[in-house]
């Protein structure tokens, strides 16, 4: 997994580089079906397999990927939303600043775009955990486990 330390934050200046740096990091939620049936065995072999240790290792992996990517979404947030706030004082100061106006458009749509981005963030995590769920819920049980409908 990509630097899995949580101090580390995904750039925040460009988006499309944000972005792109989200999508390495999900690749752990996308390939989840295939990590789950390479790891965990049909009923007739669970005899051989640690089950609830890999559903365990799992679970762990995917909470830390979680914890990473908010905690890089809510960074960027902050750091995006002080921007806009220092130009919106900028503005109030000089009204007729054409270039402080277009920068504070451009920041604005940024703090939105990473607003939805949190959204899809809960989307992907919501997906993934019901896949591991249907998986392992036979075999480990998470400490904070949610209730799926």
């Amino acid at each position: 997994m990509a630097a899995s330390n949580p101090a580390h934050f995904l750039p925040c200046d460009d988006f499309q580089k944000f972005q792109d740096s989200l999508k390495t990091l999900r690749l752990i939620d996308d390939r989840i079906i295939h990590a789950l049936n390479t790891s965990l065995p049909t009923q007739s072999f669970r005899g051989n397999v640690d089950v609830p240790g890999v559903c365990k290792r799992f679970y762990d992996e995917l909470q830390i990927a979680y914890d990473q990517r908010a905690s890089s979404i809510r960074h960027c947030l902050t750091t995006v939303n002080n921007e806009v706030e220092i130009l919106r004082q900028k503005k109030m100061e000089a009204p007729d600043d054409i270039e402080i106006l277009k920068t504070l458009r451009k920041e604005q749509t940024k703090l939105r775009l990473l607003q939805q981005e949190m959204g899809v963030e809960e989307v992907v995590k919501d997906r993934t955990l019901k896949v591991f769920y249907e998986r392992c819920r036979d075999s480990y049980t998470p400490p904070a486990a949610p209730v799926l409908l």
